[in-house]
């Protein structure tokens, strides 16, 4: 989620938050106590919060779109077809 000034003016710059847990607090009527992880610009986890904020606030991120990776191309050498060995009698 994108955490910003409307879900709690606590937060002046938006942030992105991945919510583990909604934590059962008593709290005023329309906001809520979220268990989760700040994340960085691409992704990561750096902090564990928990944050107190209006649900109505929160955003889902604009994602951008990922390339799909290439097909990796294989490092073991392509196998030759198996021998049939011959015995001599």
């Amino acid at each position: 989620m994108e955490v910003t000034r409307e879900a709690s003016v606590q937060f002046v710059r938006p942030f992105l938050f991945r919510v583990i847990r909604v934590l059962d607090l008593v709290t005023y009527d329309g906001w809520v106590w979220l268990d989760g992880y700040q994340l960085n610009a691409k992704g990561d986890a750096v902090a564990r919060r928990a944050i107190f904020v209006q649900p109505a606030g929160l955003r889902r991120p604009r994602t951008v779109p990922v390339p799909a990776p290439a097909p990796r191309r294989s490092t073991r050498p392509a196998t030759a077809p198996a021998r049939t060995a011959h015995r001599r009698l």
